[in-house]
């Protein structure tokens, strides 16, 4: 059974399950809580492993059933494990059954059980998982989409930050954890100490997501790769909420784009208040409603002194007035900016959403002066035409990237034609603080034949006006808090 093979047998189950009422995503969540009591049985009966489950809720008491009685034993097991700690407590987040026709239950387990899961290597085990979330992501065109960052992409990212087996590495927004694990494979390549490696698998890697059925893919996909011991290296939580006492040597991250919108919370009275959306925490120098600036304001604080740091964001943290400019001052003088790479429209499952990569050093505060010298841009935008189906995103689009970046030796960079340098006095000068900087000519734009398809250039409108009525929304919390 090759890898793609068997992601395509366990895939055209889904289209089964799908007809019952099941989502993809839904079906995801299941096939991570089978998947593990399966492999848990697999440890204790071919390895002779202490088993990580309460004897009433394992694999063989699951199997054994049929109907009803299956479908009651499943519903009863998710219910506990997910009151567990650990890994298993991280698995079943707020597990519940989606399966409501035994039957279709039953032919689940009978897929599962028919293979020998830890016959396949950690690679090929987790491969074959991340290849369920991406078909996920693909086919739902949301959903687990908005959780799911190119791979090429992180790729790119980890290539030049470089992170070692020393290091701690976070997510604050870890999804279903690509930048952890491609992270992890990087690290672990670097030695062969037995004990370097078990600590970079217990203890050096650290997520958090704020939906509890993500945590679970997450900590399955992890789990998979071998990573976690019985800690689980991601948990739900608010990254928003506070900062908490860790802080972390490298931070690689893809924020939610959006509004927080407000979190909903169930009182004990069962009734359901909304938070506001906007953070008042003493580490942050500006309080806005905007999700992403709030989570650079986030990832600034939780960085080590000398940390590293490398995070997706949209154009409007580029170049927002009110917070957005109070936290570009900061980045700037109190930290070192040094790179931002402009990526093209058309590589994520959202469509149409413009964003970058910031990558920027923290070191001990300045008594005058500023952190930042030069920022150096790298423009994978203008002339790129991408998309998820025709022409994806692949290794060769950044390769360039990479060679511009010389993660080597920083300080020798060269300009080239898509790479360019900007001095810290040109942009502090610029309307806003502005980093929203482009040099290209966008040919597409001086050939009315080249002009993007009207959907895309509705998108645009309609994206432009969001920004720009965000912005006045802005400007009005601001007059309103001067009153």
């Amino acid at each position: 059974m090759t890898e793609s093979n068997l992601v395509t047998k366990v895939w055209k189950y889904a289209t089964i399950l799908k007809d019952a009422g099941v989502v993809y995503m839904d079906y995801v969540a299941q096939l991570t809580y089978l998947l593990f009591l399966k492999m848990d049985d697999e440890r204790t009966s071919l390895l002779g492993e202490k088993s990580l489950i309460p004897e009433k809720y394992r694999w063989n008491r699951l199997k054994s059933l049929s109907g009803l009685d299956l479908e009651t034993q499943y519903s009863e097991t998710l219910t506990a494990l997910s009151k567990m700690s650990g890994i298993i407590g991280a698995i079943y987040t707020k597990a519940s059954n989606k399966i409501n026709e035994p039957a279709k239950l039953q032919r689940l387990v009978s897929l599962i059980d028919g293979e020998n899961w830890l016959g396949l290597d950690v690679d090929v085990k987790g491969a074959v998982y991340e290849g369920l979330l991406e078909k996920n992501a693909t086919e739902t065109k949301a959903g687990a989409g908005q959780y799911f960052t190119p791979r090429p992409l992180i790729r790119a990212i980890v290539e030049v930050m470089r992170p070692t087996p020393e290091m701690t590495v976070a997510d604050p927004a870890c999804g279903t954890g690509g930048f952890l694990l491609l992270a992890y494979e990087y690290m672990k390549k670097q030695t062969q100490d037995k004990m370097k490696i078990k600590a970079l698998r217990e203890n050096k890697l650290f997520g958090v997501d704020i939906t509890a059925q993500i945590v679970s893919l997450c900590a399955m996909n992890m789990y998979l790769h071998g990573i976690g011991g019985k800690n689980s290296p991601v948990q739900e939580g608010n990254s928003l909420m506070n900062a908490g006492d860790m802080r972390f040597d490298m931070v690689l991250a893809n924020p939610p784009f959006g509004k927080q919108g407000g979190l909903k919370i169930m009182g004990e009275d069962g009734s359901v208040t909304t938070e506001k959306e906007e953070y008042n925490r003493d580490d942050f120098i500006a309080s806005t409603s905007n999700k992403q600036i709030n989570f650079l304001q986030h990832i600034m604080t939780i960085l080590n002194s000398h940390g590293r740091a490398a995070v997706v964001v949209p154009d409007n943290v580029l170049f927002e007035g009110g917070a957005g400019e109070k936290v570009r001052r900061r980045l700037l003088n109190e930290f070192n900016l040094h790179t931002v790479l402009r990526l093209p429209t058309g590589i994520f499952y959202a469509q149409g959403v413009k964003a970058n990569v910031i990558f920027f050093d923290k070191y001990p505060p300045l008594d005058n002066g500023h952190r930042t010298n030069d920022v150096w841009f790298y423009d994978l935008r203008t002339n790129m035409n991408l998309s998820l189906v025709t022409n994806s995103l692949n290794e060769g689009h950044l390769a360039d990237f990479i060679k511009c970046y010389n993660a080597d030796n920083i300080a020798k960079r060269k300009i080239s034609e898509r790479f360019k340098k900007f001095t810290y006095d040109e942009i502090i000068n610029r309307d806003k603080v502005s980093l929203d900087i482009t040099w290209l000519k966008d040919e597409s734009l001086e050939n009315l034949e080249n002009l993007p398809e009207p959907k895309v250039l509705a998108q645009d409108i309609v994206e432009n006006l969001e920004n720009a009525l965000g912005s006045f929304k802005n400007v009005l919390s601001e007059l309103q808090k001067a009153e």
